[in-house]
């Protein structure tokens, strides 16, 4: 059996699990820099490039070598899609969000106010039609993407100041990532989107009242727990924020079909094991939390009620004035619905049973 043969039959899942690739003589040495949205003392959500990078590494028997470089290194956090689209480096690393001010519909791809969860989201954009939506959008960007992790539901952020109703959230300067802030505005707040290794010191400082990243483990280590008490609870804009792996549209098709067959395994297993590294430290780093004082407070219901109208409202009209948001929302709108009315009788049912018992 050739090589790609081997590729080809074993499948993603086979040669994953035999934990080798065979050896590869068809395409010279490569060398690929990736740039990071995210800094290197995130190990989880920038861990996930540096998995990539690794076992990229691996399945070319060290013959493809992905430089990964933390936020700010080579560009800034937000200018990693100008980066690849320029043929500045051959990939990133990012939150598709963090772009919608080029067009709403990159938010489509990582995560917007009462989307999908994690693995509605997957299985979407592998099963569904996401990955061909998607793609055919980033094509005007000149590059290409897959998933590469995903950080599960997220906690709603810290806050200076208790939140009682919606009205406390008027006039609120609110760290909050990349589209969500649309929805926030139409509410009375004052979103801010700050890197993260800048949200610190600004809520530190005063200068915004309250921020969210992601959950327990990430928060912690960035110590928004020392300057902010309340931390609540849900995240509503983003049930399952996908992180995604841009690569020049060029650089990518100047790879060998083996290649390319790496890129989409290592983005692959890195986009498992990101949500798994989440899922496991996410609860003993909540607990450490509420033993240090800090305060759990669910988002009062007249909060979601609002954000969610709103937020239905902002895609209509998304859906009114822009022609790629519309095509690929469409599609995205149709799935949530049938997603929400099989995991109400499955996923939901068997969930809410199992958080009530004590185990």
């Amino acid at each position: 059996m050739g090589r790609r043969s081997l590729v080809a039959g074993a499948g993603l899942v086979g040669v994953l699990a035999a934990g080798a690739a065979p050896a590869i003589h068809a395409q010279a040495l490569v060398r690929w820099r990736l740039a990071s949205s995210f800094p290197k003392s995130l190990d989880t959500i920038h861990g996930a490039a540096e998995v990539f990078a690794r076992k990229v590494r691996e399945l070319s028997g060290g013959r493809f070598e992905v430089a990964v470089h933390a936020s700010g290194e080579l560009m800034p956090a937000f200018g990693v899609v100008d980066g690849v689209q320029q043929g500045v480096v051959e990939a990133a690393h990012t939150a598709p969000y963090y772009f919608f001010d080029k067009d709403e519909t990159f938010a489509i791809g990582g995560a917007i106010p009462f989307g999908l969860n994690s693995r509605q989201m997957s299985a979407w954009t592998y099963e569904g039609n996401g990955r061909r939506l998607m793609r055919e959008f980033y094509a005007r960007y000149d590059m290409t993407s897959f998933p590469c992790g995903n950080t599960g539901a997220q906690m709603g952020g810290w806050m200076r100041q208790e939140i009682r109703s919606a009205e406390d959230l008027k006039g609120l300067k609110f760290r909050i990532g990349g589209f969500a802030g649309k929805v926030l505005e139409r509410l009375g707040g004052l979103p801010r989107n700050i890197p993260a290794g800048e949200i610190y010191q600004a809520l530190e400082k005063g200068a915004i009242d309250a921020a969210e990243w992601i959950g327990p483990y990430d928060d912690q280590k960035l110590g928004f727990n020392k300057v902010a008490p309340y931390y609540y609870y849900p995240g509503w804009w983003e049930g399952g924020l996908q992180l995604d792996l841009y690569v020049n549209l060029k650089a990518f098709r100047a790879l060998s079909p083996e290649y390319k067959a790496y890129v989409e395994m290592a983005s692959t297993y890195a986009h498992v094991e990101t949500q798994a590294k989440y899922d496991v430290r996410n609860p003993g780093a909540l607990k450490q939390l509420v033993a240090s004082g800090a305060r759990l407070r669910p988002f009062p219901a007249d909060i979601l009620t609002q954000a969610f109208r709103e937020s239905m409202r902002l895609y209509d009209e998304l859906s009114a004035s822009n022609e790629q948001w519309r095509k690929v929302y469409a599609d995205y709108r149709r799935f949530r619905s049938d997603q929400n009315l099989w995991f109400r009788f499955t996923e939901a049912t068997f969930d809410r049973f199992m958080q009530s018992q004590r185990l």
